[in-house]
C-alpha cells in the first residue's frame, strides 16, 4: 500500500492534462497537492475542481525559488516532474537558438533544481518519491524533437545516477516515459490549431489518456516502502515509438 508518512506532494504543471489528472489521483488517495503553473486562472479552475486538497502555486518551473517560498517550512514527500515544453517539432537547425534553450530549461534544467533543493529534506526524513515524466522519444527517434530528445534524455540519465546515490536512503525514484498522450501539449508546435492537431495526432489511432498515466504513477506509489518502479514506459496499444529511414543515395 502507499506509505501513509506521504502527506504533501508538489506537481509541476499542474493546472491541465497530465499534471491535472496526477494531482487528481493523488488527492483521491489522500495527500494534499501543491500545484505549480503559470497560469494563476488555470490553476484557481483547478483548485475549484479539486477542493481543499489542492493549494495554488503560480510560478514559472524555472523560479526555483519562487516555489521554495511558497513551500515555506512544508515538508514535500512526492515530487513530480511533469511540466516540460516543446515549442516546435522540425529539425534542430531550422529552431532558433531561444527554442532550444527553452526546451532545455523547461525539460531538464527546472527538474534538477527542484529535485537538489527537495532531495535533502526527504533524505534527512528518511522518506519520500520522486516521479520524473520523461518520452519515448528520449528512447526512440521521434523526428523534429532534437532538443526535447536530449532533454528527456538527459533527466532520465539523471534518475539512472540518482537511484544509485539514494540507494539505502528510503527515497524512491521513479522515471514514467509516456508515449503519445491527448493533451494539448503539441498545442504551440501546431501554432494554436487545436483541430489540426487532433486530426493529425489523435484521430487515427487511439493516444494514451492523462488518467492513463496518473494511474501509472499511483500504481508506484502504492507500492510498498521497499519497492521501487524505478523506470515504466507506458504506450498505448495503437503505437510503437522508434523506426527506422533509408535516405536515397546522393550523387549521380
Amino acid at each position: 500500500m502507499q506509505d501513509t508518512r506521504y502527506r504533501n506532494a508538489l506537481v509541476t504543471g499542474a493546472s491541465r492534462g497530465i499534471g491535472l489528472a496526477i494531482s487528481r489521483r493523488l488527492i483521491a488517495g489522500g495527500l494534499r497537492v501543491h500545484g505549480v503553473g503559470r497560469s494563476g486562472d488555470a490553476l484557481a479552475r483547478a483548485a475549484g475542481e479539486l477542493g481543499a486538497g489542492f493549494v495554488c502555486c503560480p510560478a514559472d518551473i524555472r523560479d526555483t525559488d519562487a516555489i521554495l517560498a511558497h513551500l515555506g517550512a512544508i515538508d514535500i514527500d512526492v515530487l513530480v516532474n511533469n511540466a516540460g515544453g516543446l515549442s516546435s517539432v522540425r529539425p534542430l537547425t531550422e529552431q532558433t537558438a531561444e527554442e532550444t534553450e527553452e526546451t532545455v530549461a523547461l525539460n531538464l534544467t527546472a527538474p534538477l533544481q527542484l529535485m537538489r533543493s527537495l532531495l535533502p529534506g526527504m533524505i534527512a526524513r528518511r522518506r519520500g518519491h520522486v516521479f520524473n515524466l520523461t518520452s519515448t522519444a528520449a528512447r526512440g527517434v521521434l523526428p523534429g524533437t532534437t532538443a526535447y530528445a536530449a532533454a528527456k534524455a538527459g533527466l532520465a540519465q539523471a534518475g539512472h545516477v540518482l537511484r544509485y546515490d539514494l540507494a539505502g536512503t528510503g527515497v524512491r525514484i521513479t522515471e514514467v516515459a509516456p508515449a503519445r498522450v491527448e493533451t494539448d501539449f503539441y498545442l504551440s508546435a501546431f501554432a494554436g490549431d487545436r483541430e489540426t492537431l487532433r486530426e493529425k495526432l489523435y484521430t487515427a489511432q487511439k493516444a494514451l489518456a492523462p488518467e492513463d498515466v496518473a494511474e501509472t504513477i499511483w500504481a508506484a506509489l502504492a507500492m510498498p516502502a521497499h519497492v521501487d518502479l524505478s523506470e515504466i514506459v507506458v504506450t498505448s496499444t495503437d503505437q510503437a515509438p522508434g523506426g527506422q529511414v533509408f535516405a536515397p543515395r546522393g550523387g549521380s
